[in-house]
């Protein structure tokens, strides 16, 4: 199975405003219900775990009612 970086989400992200619910829609709409997603720190997370993951890093910010990514905490590798 192929993981997919977290980075492709905040990406995805950018521009747009979310609620955990559509977010979490967004992703399985382009990814698929099964993927499976990594990061630097974190690996083998399916979409709950990536949303905790990303929240507790602090990779969003609010915006209106919902939030967006922040691209200042985005890491480029």
């Amino acid at each position: 199975m192929v993981e997919i970086h977290a980075h492709e989400v905040l990406h995805m992200m950018e521009g747009q405003s979310y609620t955990e619910e559509t977010l979490k829609a967004d992703i399985i709409q382009r990814f698929g219900a099964d993927a499976r997603f990594y990061a630097c720190s974190a690996s083998d997370m399916d979409v709950d775990a990536l949303l905790l993951f990303l929240k507790r890093k602090g990779k969003f910010m609010d915006i209106n009612d919902g939030f967006t990514v922040d691209l200042s905490k985005v890491c480029d590798h």
